[in-house]
Order: structure tokens, then sequence, then C-alpha cells
């Protein structure tokens, strides 16, 4: 990736989401309700939005390999689960300190919290996988049937909170929030999309690399980026 565009890119992602934690801290109102305490939403709210998005990525990454087995495809999936589930722990630390005032308790059995804890140990338990299977595409198949299996999950997060009676609320709209309330979640939403870009290119990058150096040029699988071999198993990308 271009220097230029990969530290253009962290650049953005840190402004926007400075002047969007900005405007949701000291412009845009306090709730009508919650008072200030509804502010961590402008951080909460982008974390588990973007948790979503990588797992998907892990999910449309794991398909396509199981149709054309590429080393790009396996490492791109594994950089969004770890990307995902970084972010998702992150996402739901942030709403049990929002819980705490709100509904009195850190953790609760609510719906959606139950879902999104199953979703979290399924990708941990699938970044397991990875470390303990040895045959680098034994591990690449396996791990995507445990990819798809678990974005199953991703649904029932999502609707969770429009399914059942949940302590959790349902999804705001433009329509029924304040208008710089809005301006200012989205201004952080699209700083967080940027950072976690920049940071599912890295790893797909360091991803990549690392496989291309477990395995050797003849079982290299179609499509994948040539390699050069050197002296005692070290590799460089060509």
């Amino acid at each position: 990736m271009n220097k230029f565009i990969k530290w253009g890119l962290l650049v953005a992602a840190l402004g926007l989401l400075g002047a969007g934690w900005y405007l949701g801290l000291a412009w845009a109102p306090p709730d009508r309700e919650m008072g200030d305490v509804q502010r961590i939403m402008y951080v909460h709210v982008p974390l588990q939005w973007m948790a979503m998005l990588g797992m998907f990525i892990n999910f449309v990454a794991a398909v396509a390999y199981l149709f054309k087995a590429s080393w790009k495809l396996d490492a791109a999936a594994e950089a969004a689960a770890e990307i995902g589930l970084v972010l998702g722990t992150a996402g739901m630390i942030t709403g049990a300190i929002w819980g705490k005032p709100t509904w009195g308790v850190y953790w609760s059995w609510d719906p959606r919290l139950t879902s999104e804890a199953i979703m979290l140990v399924t990708y941990t338990g699938y970044l397991v996988l990875r470390r303990f299977v040895e045959d680098p595409e034994k591990r690449a198949t396996w791990s995507a049937v445990v990819a798809i299996i678990g974005a199953i999950n991703l649904p029932i997060v999502w609707f969770s909170v429009r399914w059942w009676r949940s302590l959790h609320q349902v999804q705001s709209s433009p329509r029924t929030v304040d208008p710089e309330m809005v301006l200012a979640l989205r201004v952080s939403a699209f700083g967080m999309l940027a950072i976690t870009l920049f940071f599912l290119v890295l790893r797909y990058r360091q991803a990549l690399a690392e496989r291309l150096a477990e395995v050797a040029l003849p079982d290299a699988l179609p499509g994948d980026v040539p390699v050069t071999t050197v002296p005692h198993n070290s590799t460089k990308v060509a």
C-alpha cells in the first residue's frame, strides 16, 4: 500500500474521530432521558458497527475461499476476524459502562448482549482453531467453515432488539434523534471506519506474508502473489 495513502488514511481517521467525539461531547445536546451518560454512544455505536463489518468481511472471504482457494482470501478472513473481535470486545466493554448507569447493572442476559457474547466466543474459537491447526490448507478450509457457521449469529445480534423484548433499545434512525446527534454520530462512524480499514489492510498484509512464508512454492494456491525463496525458510513477496 502506498505510504501516502496508508498514513493519509490514519491521519483522516484520527481527525474524523477527534472531530466526531468533540461534537458528541461538547456540541450535541444531552439525551432527554439519559442526560450526558448517552454521550458514550459516539464511541460505543461506531465500535459495534465496525465489529459487525469486520465479521461480515470475514464471512465473505470465507465463502470466497471455499469457491476459489487463495492465500489472499484466507489472509483477508483472518485479518477481518481479528479486527472484528477486538472492536466487538471494545464495543461490549463500552456497552457495559453505558449499561451501569442506565440499567443499574454492567451485564444482563438481554437478547442483544447474550447473542453478542456468543458471537465473540465464536470468533475467539475461530482464531484459536487457526493457531492449533498446523497444515495451512486444512487450517484455511476448516476455519472458513467455522466462519460461515459463526456468521449465522450476525443477523441475530442485529435484529435481536426487534425480535424479542429487550432492555436494549431498538436502533434509532435520523428521524427519531436530534440532527446534531446524527451529525456527531456519522462523523464518529466515518472516523471509526477509516481506522478499521487502516488496521485491516495492515493485518491483511502481515497475514499474507506469514502465509506465503509458511508454504513452499509447489504448494502455493492459484492466484497467490509470487514469492522468491531464499536460504533457510525465508521468503519475500516479489
